[in-house]
């Protein structure tokens, strides 16, 4: 593998916030999933998340999923592998994925708003990375 194919398999199966914002707001054909527990998705989530908690991912709980849509992965953040292990999981159910770099905390640090019982408002963004 060369160098150009090394970031081009990242950009293939990772995403940042921005990116996922502009995702978002464009309407692509995405679904964020929370995969922490259905707890941590009560208190806070980004908006639009669906919960599946990657501890429950299998063929049946993802059989009614549209496998045509990119399935975008999130945990807590970076101290935190449920992102990599729902992905994984999702994976091997041959669902297109990728993994939301820094989870919630860096979703959060990026002045992105959240839903949920502590969701916050969010604040301009003005990144355009």
């Amino acid at each position: 593998m060369n160098q150009i194919e090394f970031y081009e398999g990242k950009l293939e199966y990772e995403t940042d916030s921005w990116d996922l914002s502009e995702s978002l707001k464009n309407g692509e054909n995405i679904v964020v999933v929370d995969v922490r527990s259905t707890e941590a998705y009560k208190v806070e989530h980004i908006p639009f998340a669906i919960s599946i908690p990657h501890r429950t991912i299998s063929a049946d709980t993802t059989k009614n999923l549209d496998r045509s849509k990119i399935y975008v992965t999130y945990c807590d953040g970076i101290g935190c592998n449920a992102s990599t292990k729902g992905a994984l999981k999702l994976a091997k159910l041959d669902f297109k994925v990728k993994e939301l770099l820094g989870g919630l905390d860096w979703w959060k640090r990026d002045g992105y708003a959240t839903e949920g019982e502590n969701g916050a408002k969010g604040k301009t963004i003005i990144c355009g990375c």
